[in-house]
């Protein structure tokens, strides 16, 4: 009975790709709780490593160092807000909703739910203690995100997706870093039913 000679290093390719996608995983989680409880300035990439069981070479062949393991972890975040917010505007198109404000409204609610559920995340990205040109960073996602906002007025990027961006924007930053749950809650309320009386100029 033949054997296939490639059949072992396939298998060999599928552990070693499987066990490093574990390890860069449990890197980015490692990061992430170090950044969250001793902030990005004062994490060390050895608080990293050791935190996540891994060697400082392993942390280096899956990043440039510590700085790219901030970014990841947000543009990992940022996809998965903008998965749950187009969840949410598709959801509420199916359910029968045309309005742009509604809509809009829609896609709202889950990226501030996001903000919630993933909170201690949230909050470190906006307090200022990121990486070197990390608010340049910050300032192009706005743009981007008023974009997409505008894509939803069919393409009216004037006075009425500004204020409600901007008005969004604040209310991430005030929900996000707020102490206490149920109140930040009720902001997030107010400030979408506050948004949802704004009528095209």
């Amino acid at each position: 009975m033949s054997s296939d000679p490639e059949r072992p290093v396939t298998g060999v390719t599928v552990r070693t790709s499987e066990r490093g996608a574990a390890t860069r995983s449990a890197l980015l989680e490692a990061a992430r709780e170090t950044f969250v409880t001793r902030g990005f300035a004062d994490a060390g990439v050895t608080d990293v490593v050791s935190r996540a069981r891994a060697s400082v070479g392993s942390l280096y062949h899956h990043f440039s160092g510590k700085a790219d393991l901030y970014l990841t972890l947000f543009d990992e975040f940022q996809i998965r807000q903008t998965q749950r917010t187009k969840h949410a505007v598709q959801a509420a198109r199916a359910e029968g909703e045309g309005d742009p404000m509604g809509l809009f409204l829609a896609g709202a609610r889950a990226y501030l739910e996001g903000c919630m559920a993933e909170r201690e995340l949230a909050a470190l990205f906006l307090r200022g203690d990121g990486p070197p040109g990390f608010e340049v960073i910050m300032r192009d996602r706005l743009r981007q995100w008023a974009k997409r906002n505008a894509a939803l007025f069919e393409g009216d990027e004037g006075a009425l997706v500004v204020v409600i961006t901007g008005a969004l924007a604040a209310a991430v930053s005030e929900i996000t870093l707020s102490e206490d749950e149920a109140a930040a809650r009720k902001l997030a309320e107010d400030v979408l039913a506050i948004i949802g009386q704004i009528r095209r100029p």
